[in-house]
């Protein structure tokens, strides 16, 4: 009785590194499977991203897209339903990177100097040429790629907005903005700017990088006013 006990737990350690065994060599090819994929998403994303920048427009055709990534049709339909789906993948990475430069600009300053910063930055896509070649078509096309993906822009805007939102609510606590309501605040400036955005990467290029200049400091001074505001 005691050896046939032995065996079977003998049977059951061997099945458990059996298995253990068979799970690690599953991960192994899901990690490298993994790593394939990602690597494919990344080749389409900058692809796709490269084609916008060099064309000046959100419509570069999956074919394109596919063949200056180096891939087929079955790679791209593997990860992305449509080429509007990856649009809004390449918009949530714009805004990832923006948001990053973002952060580092307003890095260490005071509240109110964290949402000048943050102000310049997002004004600096239009006045700065490279930048404004590359966020052109996005901004343009905005309108449109909300209206198909709401919720995916929406959430990938947030990234942008929710940086303001905390420098409006720490400028609160400071006392500079006293008055502020650093959610609807924060979504107020960020629809501002990219007012402002849009007006000025449409603007015939005959216009001065000195007017622009000066539009953009008028843009800060006014939101700088508006969140200083008197109480009611």
């Amino acid at each position: 009785m005691k050896n046939h006990v032995l065996n079977i737990e003998n049977a059951k350690s061997s099945t458990e590194s059996a298995d253990s065994a068979a799970s690690r060599a599953v991960g192994r090819t899901l990690e490298r499977r993994r790593a394939t994929y990602a690597d494919e998403v990344q080749r389409l994303l900058d692809a796709a991203f490269s084609l916008i920048r060099d064309q000046g427009e959100l419509e570069p055709r999956v074919a394109q897209i596919v063949r200056a990534a180096g891939l087929s049709n079955q790679a791209f339909y593997r990860h992305f339903r449509s080429k509007h789906e990856l649009l809004v993948a390449v918009l949530d990475e714009g805004v990832r990177t923006l948001a990053d430069y973002l952060g580092h600009r307003m890095a260490g300053k005071s509240a109110e100097e964290q949402v000048r910063e943050w102000i310049r930055g997002m004004c600096a896509q239009a006045l700065d040429l490279a930048s404004a070649e590359a966020t052109r078509p996005f901004v343009v096309a905005r309108g449109r790629l909300a209206e198909a993906y709401p919720h995916e822009v929406a959430r990938s805007e947030g990234q942008a907005t929710a940086l303001v939102r905390d420098a409006i609510e720490a400028g609160r606590a400071e006392g500079v903005f006293p008055n502020a309501d650093p959610e609807p605040d924060a979504e107020s400036l960020y629809h501002l700017t990219m007012g402002w955005l849009q007006a000025r990467l449409l603007t015939p290029e005959g216009d001065s990088e000195m007017a622009a200049g000066a539009d953009a400091r008028r843009l800060e001074a006014l939101a700088i006013a508006g969140l200083k505001r008197p109480g009611n």
